[in-house]
């Protein structure tokens, strides 16, 4: 069985990563980017790449079939438009700062924590990141991190939960910091990590030199916290109302990619509707902002015609698929296509389905209700596992229809 190909650190603009259709860039952007700047990055996309853009699960921008030519000439046209990007630790921040239900802005401490870490100057692993929810419904407990800040209201005002490695479920709860005390405490914590070694994670520091003490290290402004629920799903799909009175436009991409000319498209009708910024989302999202409701009703079905999803309950969305094959060199199959193939036949039943080009399972490593993942032997089919166990049974792209169809009775039947 050919061996999937193993990846070092995460790419970046100026350090591009080999795939199967050239190198691919990632951009972590850090707020709202003018929708004309956006538009000239995708012009750039297309000039210096295959014109393929993604947006990742963690709200990442992909650009994808550079070229070692190419690539120096992209990251330099990237440079000049000014971009608000977090070049070194990701620091992500809720998505809409001015969402009625958000207790700080996000963004604003999002930024303090870039200038400190970039200040400080460590040595950190290339996956190490950093979470600050607002507290708004448009939420980031689904993001994993090293370090996790949420916002809380609590009799004294608004204070930062703080967490350790982890999305909301996993991460331990080290407690409650005044939001002046935030960037302090992340910092102390980030410190810590980093005299780990070069490869630590939050987790590692989890285990040495133990709780307590990293309670302790963030000194006694540190007050007590349990570990928080989780929330209803974050719904970025959808027409959000924001402070002004304004409302900001959610939209998905299929399977996380896009065309960069269709982009570009998108964002003369925004700007002919009133909108003038755009900002990508965690789950494979985009919001447009800010203009009136029927403006942005105009966006949103003309959005629909080039083949973004408006609608939240499209069931592309509980299709999670990873680039696959040609685009990379470890997938067998062609994940993109088999999705928009059996989109069509997905039962309500059958929740999240993963289609992984190959058993390494990057674009979901947990366990999915329903995995296809591609073999040498066609697409294996894992139920309630994950991309790396065994398949219970394969079958053929062209009979996968047939396929969902059958699965679904049989899990119907095992409910009944």
């Amino acid at each position: 069985m050919t061996s999937p190909v193993a990846r070092g650190a995460c790419p970046r603009l100026s350090e591009p990563m080999q795939t199967g259709d050239g190198l691919l860039a990632r951009i972590v952007t850090a707020g709202p980017i003018p929708l004309d700047q956006f538009a000239a990055l995708c012009t750039s996309a297309l000039a210096h790449g295959n014109g393929i853009m993604e947006i990742s699960a963690r709200g990442s921008l992909q650009v994808r079939g550079l070229t070692p030519k190419s690539a120096p000439l992209f990251a330099q046209a990237v440079t000049l438009l000014g971009l608000p990007l977090c070049e070194s630790v990701p620091v992500i921040a809720s998505p809409l700062r001015d969402e009625p239900a958000a207790l700080i802005d996000a963004d604003a401490l999002a930024a303090d924590l870039r200038r400190a870490i970039a200040d400080m100057g460590l040595q950190l692993a290339p996956k190490v990141s950093v979470v600050v929810d607002g507290g708004g419904r448009l939420h980031l407990d689904a993001l994993a991190a090293d370090v996790r800040l949420r916002a809380l209201d609590t009799a004294a005002g608004s204070m930062l939960h703080v967490a350790l490695a982890g999305d909301v479920d996993s991460a331990t709860p080290l407690g409650l910091v005044a939001e002046g005390d935030a960037v302090d405490a992340v910092m102390n914590l980030l410190a810590a990590i980093a005299a780990l070694g070069p490869d630590a994670r939050g987790a590692d520091l989890l285990r040495t030199p133990g709780l307590g003490d990293i309670r302790a290290m963030l000194g006694a402004r540190l007050e007590a916290a349990c570990h928080l629920p989780s929330r209803p799903r974050a719904a970025p799909i959808a027409l959000h109302r924001l402070k002004n009175g304004t409302c900001a436009l959610g939209l998905g991409l299929a399977f996380g990619r896009i065309e960069a000319d269709t982009l570009i498209e998108l964002m003369g009708i925004a700007t002919t509707s009133g909108a003038v910024w755009v900002r990508l989302a965690p789950h494979r999202a985009l919001l447009l902002g800010s203009f009136g409701e029927t403006e942005s009703g105009a966006t949103r079905n003309a959005a629909s015609r080039l083949g973004f999803i408006t609608d939240a309950r499209d069931p592309r969305l509980r299709i999670v698929a990873c680039p696959g094959a040609p685009s990379c060199a470890s997938g067998l199959i062609g994940t993109r296509a088999i999705a928009a193939q059996v989109a069509g036949h997905l039962a309500a039943t059958l929740g999240i389905v993963h289609i992984s080009g190959c058993t390494k399972g990057c674009a979901h490593p947990g366990p999915a209700p329903l995995t296809i993942v591609g073999s040498e032997h066609g697409c294996g089919i894992v139920r309630g596992g994950t991309a790396r166990d065994t398949p219970e049974t394969f079958v053929a792209v062209d009979d996968l229809p047939a396929a969902l169809e059958r699965l679904t009775k049989t899990c119907e039947a095992v409910d009944a």
